[in-house]
């Protein structure tokens, strides 16, 4: 790993040992405007539907499933993105795109290996059928928990993160995430995050998906924009490792 500016860097992360839950994570690129745009109205239906089938999940599925939520996203933040790098990676064939999912579900698993099973289960089938009927794009990833913050409120409102990150390298994702989480703690009072790593045998067009949750949007979006430590510390790090973030803010739907 390769260190810059690190007289910017505020504090060591805070972490947890890591979580033994597994995850289902399903990512849908629906409408075509912007997500600050109210949704098209075949989008609400099929958020509406989704929502009820993920309510049915853990009843349906015993006692595999922790709970499953469904996000709506409202914000793409472009400027946490290396555009250059996510150009380069998709001219050499291995991006595909970037991540621009404007409806993510995400399902909480007793283990990483009832994550991977439940794709064959025939209630989660009739979910995921009707993500991708509704998708341009979908994205659907089995994954573990190799660094943790904190456990995601996902239980009452909130802005909610999932970062879909890209490297070169992916073996430089998770210590780069590491040595960069403590300025998100220090500036925006962050104290839940779970990185999401693909189980072996996934997709790794995204080598982790970072989740993460604060009260109200006021609490990360100015210190993103105006903290000039943001570009200094936690971009410039990344890009000093070859890695490009690709955030999306959601609420829950």
């Amino acid at each position: 790993m390769r260190i810059v500016n690190e007289h910017l860097n505020p504090a060591p992360a805070e972490l947890e040992a890591p979580s033994p839950a597994g995850y289902l994570l399903l990512a849908a690129e629906v409408d075509r405007r912007p997500m600050f745009l109210p949704g098209s109205r075949s989008k609400r239906r099929m958020l509406a539907e989704i929502t009820a089938l993920t309510r049915q999940l853990p009843a349906a599925t015993g006692d595999h499933v922790v709970r499953a939520t469904v996000f709506r996203g409202f914000a793409h933040l472009a400027f946490g993105e290396n555009h250059g790098l996510l150009r380069r990676a998709a001219a050499a064939g291995r991006l595909t795109r970037p991540a621009r999912y404007d409806v993510v579900v995400l399902v909480e698993t007793v283990t990483p290996e009832a994550a991977a099973a439940l794709r064959e289960h025939p209630a989660y089938a009739r979910l995921a059928g009707r993500v991708r009927h509704a998708a341009r794009r979908t994205y659907e990833l089995a994954a573990g928990n190799p660094r943790n913050m904190g456990d995601v409120d996902a239980t009452r409102p909130g802005v909610f993160l999932f970062n879909f990150f890209y490297a070169d390298d992916e073996r430089e994702l998770v210590p780069v995430w590491e040595y960069t989480a403590g300025w998100w703690h220090v500036n925006t009072g962050l104290d839940n995050s779970r990185v999401l790593a693909p189980l072996d045998g996934e997709p790794r067009e995204y080598g982790i998906v970072n989740h993460c949750r604060w009260d109200r949007l006021r609490d990360v979006a100015p210190r993103m924009v105006f903290r000039r430590s943001f570009r200094r510390f936690v971009l410039a790090n990344f890009a000093a490792n070859g890695i490009s973030a690709q955030p999306t803010l959601y609420r829950l739907a």
